[in-house]
C-alpha cells in the first residue's frame, strides 16, 4: 500500500485530510494559470483544472514512483461559478447569493501514477438557510471566507449556515477522500 504521495496543491485542508488518512504528504504547488482554462460546464472545469495541475507538477518534478494527487473545487450558484472572493464586497455578494438557496460544489480530482491516471469530478449539493446581514458581516469579519471558493468553508463557522447536504461532505471541504482513496487503490493495484 502506498504511504507517500505528492499533493499538487497548497491547500491546508487537502493536506490535513490526506495526513488524517495516514499518508506522508509532500506538497508541490503547480504554476497553472487557472484563468486560461475553460470547459463547457463547471463540473468539467473542476476536473480539467485538477488534471492540469497534476500534469504540471508531474512535468516539473520529472519521473517519480509516487502518486500525484491534485484537486480543484468550484462552487456553482444560479449558473455562476463562485471562486475565491476578491474582497469583502465580493464575499458579501456571494454569501447573499447562497443565502436561502441551494448550490453545487464540484471537486475535480486527478491522480497520476507511473503514466496511468484517474480523473473525475465529485459533486455535492449544499442547502443554505437564510443568513441575515449581521451574520454575513460577522462571518466576513472573521476573515474565514477569503481563501475559499464561494466565500465559505463548511468545516468552519459557515457550517452554521448549512441546513443539509446531498453528497460527500469532504468534497465540499475540497477533497473527496473516498474517491481519492479508491483512485489510489486502483492505480496501485499489483504494485
Amino acid at each position: 500500500m502506498i504511504k507517500d504521495i505528492i499533493l499538487a496543491s497548497k491547500s491546508p485542508r487537502r493536506y490535513e485530510l490526506l495526513t488524517m488518512l495516514g499518508y506522508n504528504v509532500k506538497t508541490v504547488v503547480s504554476d497553472v494559470d487557472e484563468d486560461a482554462i475553460s470547459a463547457e460546464t463547471p463540473a468539467l472545469l473542476a476536473a480539467k483544472l485538477a488534471h492540469t495541475k497534476a500534469t504540471a507538477v508531474m512535468n516539473d518534478i520529472g519521473k517519480t514512483d509516487l502518486p500525484i494527487v491534485a484537486a480543484d473545487t468550484l462552487v456553482e450558484a444560479s449558473g455562476e461559478i463562485l471562486g475565491k472572493p476578491k474582497d469583502e464586497s465580493d464575499a458579501r455578494r456571494m454569501l447573499k447569493l447562497l443565502s436561502g438557496s441551494s448550490h453545487y460544489v464540484h471537486t475535480g480530482i486527478s491522480v497520476i501514477l507511473n503514466g496511468n491516471e484517474i480523473n473525475l469530478t465529485d459533486t455535492a449539493k449544499v442547502f443554505f438557510r437564510e443568513v441575515d446581514e449581521d451574520e454575513i458581516d460577522a462571518y466576513i469579519g472573521s476573515k474565514e471566507p477569503f481563501d475559499k471558493a464561494g466565500a465559505y468553508g463548511i468545516q468552519g463557522k459557515a457550517g452554521a449556515f448549512v441546513e443539509r447536504i446531498e453528497g460527500d461532505f469532504f468534497s465540499i471541504m475540497g477533497l473527496p477522500i473516498c474517491a481519492v482513496t479508491k483512485a489510489l487503490k486502483e492505480l496501485t493495484k499489483g504494485q
